[in-house]
């Protein structure tokens, strides 16, 4: 979630500095919850300041960047390789394993796409009739 801006911060200290109203009518008027005025009002008291805290982090890159290259070979490489796949091969190549739905972001995140070869029949069997719903070449059973 966004943090609030400091000008919704500083309107907030203000107000309760110039006592118009209780803290609970103050996040009503607001529209913020009450934990969120009574941690601005405890940050003020004690900081001094309205500021929002700086994001911490998050959880670290599961590649470098000499191994999102790799993802990027094995692609283009085999681009018809499904994630699971993939997954082995940068196990074998790099020796980092990843899930597959690690593996998608980071496509996802190369902009790579995976293009499948498209199939087409030798014969129109697996068209569907138009007035029947079955398939070309189905018995008619009655």
């Amino acid at each position: 979630m966004k943090a609030y801006s400091t000008d919704l911060r500083q309107k907030v200290i203000d107000a309760h500095n110039n006592q118009e109203g209780s803290q609970r009518q103050l996040a009503k008027r607001f529209s913020v919850s009450l934990s969120f005025v009574q941690n601005l009002l405890r940050r003020y008291r004690f900081c001094g300041t309205v500021e929002a805290k700086p994001h911490s982090g998050g959880q670290s890159a599961k590649l470098n960047s000499e191994q999102m290259a790799l993802v990027a070979l094995l692609v283009e490489e085999d681009n018809d390789a499904i994630l699971v796949e993939l997954c082995d091969r940068l196990e074998q190549r790099a020796g980092v394993k990843i899930s597959r739905a690690t593996m998608g972001r980071i496509t996802q995140k190369l902009d790579l796409t995976r293009k499948k070869k498209q199939y087409m029949p030798a014969s129109d069997t697996h068209r569907e009739c138009k007035n029947s719903g079955r398939s070309i070449g189905q018995p008619l059973v009655q």
